[in-house]
Parts: C-alpha cells; structure tokens; sequence
C-alpha cells in the first residue's frame, strides 16, 4: 500500500494543467497503484495524480463498487445534465450542488498504455468529469454560480486546515517530457 498524503486547496499544483503521459511504465503503474491506494484510504470516489503532488494526466475512481483508472483522458459530454452535490478530497469536508454533464464517453488509455473506452452516466460521470477537470487545473468550486462560489469561499476561509503549511510542490519522479512544472 502506498497512501500518499492529499495536496489541499491552496497548493499551486491543483491549478497547473497536467502533462500528457508518454511513456506507459513501472512508473506510471506505480502512480496508478498510489492513487488508488490514496482514494481507497481515504475515502473518495475518485483522485487524480496532481492531487497527490503529480502533475500526469492520470486518475483512478471508486463509484459504486468499482474501481478502475484512466491515463489520458478525452471526455465527450452529453447535453442531458444533473445536478447534485459534490465534494472534494482536497476541499474537506465542503459539499456544494454542481451542475455536469448526465453522461459522458471517456477515451484514454490503461496503465499499460491499452487504448479504453467507458460510457458512464450519473455518479460515475460525475467523478470522471471532477477528476478530468483536476487535471486541468479546475477544482468543482470553480463550476459554482457567483452565489455558491463565494459561500464555498466563505466555508474554506473558515475551515481548520486553512491556511495550514502547504506541502512544497516537488519535482515529480514520474516522466513530464521535460517540461518544468
């Protein structure tokens, strides 16, 4: 098991767009391996890597019984939506109704580099577009109206583990293709 520690809304690296992973290797499963373990742990319905500090392009969900992972992702959204309450793990303990897509096609790839392909709807595509947005640097308050935002606002500033040391953003172990994060 390897949990790793969650980064909290405040640290740069939950606002820079994740890089593309190119090569699929020991690495890349290991990260796999530790968000899941991290998700698992903690628990949440999905994770992704810049969450853990990593800035890839890669996250793991548990909805309803599954757990699985895309590295990669491309999200097609349906014009349906829903709207229901949603949380984030680095965001504790705020929950605040967010308007998404009802369903969603994900294209990517596993953590072997094997092209997947997931129709999801409700829950499950609730968490593959939260997670899909981390990865571009965009955190579910930002999805808010003004009202919402700022009350979202109002409750962080308010929180315990506000404003508490943030971990420095280090340089990942995993291949970034030479970009400096």
């Amino acid at each position: 098991m390897a949990v790793q520690p969650i980064r909290l809304f405040g640290d740069p690296v939950l606002r820079q767009r994740a890089t593309e992973v190119d090569d699929f290797d020991k690495e890349v499963r290991q990260l796999v391996t530790d968000l899941t373990d991290t998700m698992l742990a903690a628990p949440g319905a999905g994770l992704a890597a810049p969450q853990i500090g990593v800035s890839l392009r890669v996250f793991t969900w548990n909805v309803e019984g599954e757990v699985g992972h895309l590295v990669n992702p491309s999200l097609e959204l349906s014009d349906e939506t829903q709207d229901g309450a949603e949380g984030c793990l680095s965001l504790p303990e705020l929950t605040y109704d967010c308007l998404r897509a009802l369903s969603v096609i994900a294209t990517g790839f596993d953590m072997h580099g094997e092209p997947q392909r997931i129709e999801a709807s409700e829950l499950l595509a609730r968490a593959m577009q939260h997670e899909t947005d981390h990865l571009d640097g965009i955190l579910f308050i930002d999805k808010l109206d003004t009202a919402a935002r700022k009350a979202a606002m109002k409750e962080i500033r308010e929180s315990e583990w506000f404003g508490l040391e943030r971990p420095t953003v280090r340089v990942s172990p995993h291949p970034t293709n030479g970009f400096a994060l």
